[in-house]
């Protein structure tokens, strides 16, 4: 008797089991892509949302390749496309059905096309023109899409889109701004460069050999739906957390960085996804690191960082049982590894620039945090010792007196 599939499941999963099924997602992603820890959060945060991201960064960053992967795992119908400022609107929206033409109506045939998908993939999206520009904007808000008299509401469950750089063409500051996530992928830091070799020459070996194992697919567009109607259910909020955002939305524009009405609002229910992928019917301090992503222009990502990552220390320093977000690894083993990593990094003979020192630091602090909830194992209790050693030599040094 086979199995049944996902999207054969009618009943919702609970938030332990929808929770458990994602971070399973996430883990087969972290797998394949290293330092995208966060990104992936991210992506599954917005599935469940219901809300848009769009990846910035250079060529050969790997945007594409997570998208496809990530559509992979979430069972959808999946469509995307590489824009260009010659695309026609029917590559995407489907072409015009010909039959009905002659008999007066104009319409497109969209079986298999864009309006269908429930989740899409648009590369380079800032290179589309005014005529697909339209539609999208309407399709991004609304979820309708209109060709000739009819319209008609898409199953769209989330876009994601990747970009070279931002926009700065007033006429896409509207496509821009549906965008309510905004996520930078750079090139991996040099103490990760060991690492990209062994994962990349991995992934390059699976695309060579057609029998390679396939990700296995954690949760379905229908489970999606049916957590996103019945949102209202997980949009309650204390007290305590609310004047913690009021304070930091007056924080950020202060600081030049708009964040519309409209865009707050639309962030409670990123924070109440973040609790959700952590498994949590409630919210809390930690799910602020989204704040990080809501950047007009690449120069606000610093000004962003210094006013929320202060709050996420605090909450993390009170609260050592809990790992940070994409930082360390949960076993022995692994923890292990990084411990071996970041010595050869901070011991080697590379000038490291402050940026790394302190995200060495940040990691080390993380890494004797996992340690110190392995209780009673001689080994984690070493390890502790020396990460001691290490946090002392750093702060004994030139750099930190």
């Amino acid at each position: 008797m086979s199995t049944p599939s996902i999207a054969a499941r009618a009943k919702p999963p609970s938030i332990a089991e929808l929770s458990k099924r994602l971070q399973d997602g996430a883990r087969q992603l972290e797998g394949r892509f290293l330092g995208k820890e966060e990104i992936i959060r991210l992506l599954f945060i917005s599935a469940v949302a219901g809300e848009h991201l769009v990846m910035v960064g250079p060529p050969g960053t790997a945007k594409s390749a997570l998208l496809r992967d990530f559509a992979e795992v979430v069972d959808a119908k999946y469509f995307d496309y590489l824009l260009t400022r010659f695309t026609e609107p029917n590559e995407i929206f489907g072409p015009v059905d010909i039959q009905a033409f002659r008999a007066g109506e104009y319409r497109r045939r969209i079986e298999g096309m864009l309006p269908e998908a429930e989740v899409v993939f648009l590369d380079e999206i800032f290179k589309a023109n005014s005529a697909i520009l339209n539609s999208l904007l309407s399709l991004l808000n609304a979820r309708r899409f209109t060709h000739g008299n009819v319209t008609v509401r898409v199953p769209l469950i989330s876009m994601y889109a990747a970009s070279n750089e931002v926009p700065t063409d007033d006429a896409l500051s509207a496509l821009f701004d549906r965008f309510l996530l905004r996520v930078r992928v750079d090139y991996l830091d040099s103490y990760h460069f060991r690492g990209l070799l062994q994962k990349g020459i991995e992934l390059e070996s699976e695309q060579m050999n057609p029998a390679a194992a396939a990700l296995k697919p954690v949760v379905s567009a229908a489970e999606l739906n049916n957590v996103q109607q019945h949102f209202s259910d997980l949009l309650s909020f204390t007290e305590d957390f609310l004047a913690t955002f009021k304070g930091l939305v007056f924080q950020i524009r202060s600081e030049g960085v708009g964040l519309s009405d409209r865009r707050i609002v639309k962030l409670l229910k990123l924070f109440a996804a973040s609790a959700v992928f952590d498994g949590r019917s409630e919210v809390n301090d930690s799910d602020f690191f989204v704040l990080r992503h809501v950047w007009n222009t690449p120069e606000q990502e610093e000004i962003l960082q210094e006013i929320v990552v202060p709050v996420l220390d605090q909450w993390y320093e009170q609260h050592p049982e809990h790992a940070r977000i994409g930082s360390t690894p949960t076993n022995l083993e692994d923890l292990l590894e990084e411990l071996r990593v970041i010595r050869e990094t901070l011991t080697g003979s590379q000038v490291l620039s402050d940026m790394q020192l302190f995200s060495q630091l940040r990691n080390l602090g993380d890494i004797k945090a996992a340690l110190m909830r392995m209780t009673e194992n001689a080994t984690a209790e070493r390890m502790i010792g020396e990460v001691d050693k290490l946090l002392e030599t750093m702060f004994s040094s030139s750099r930190f007196a």
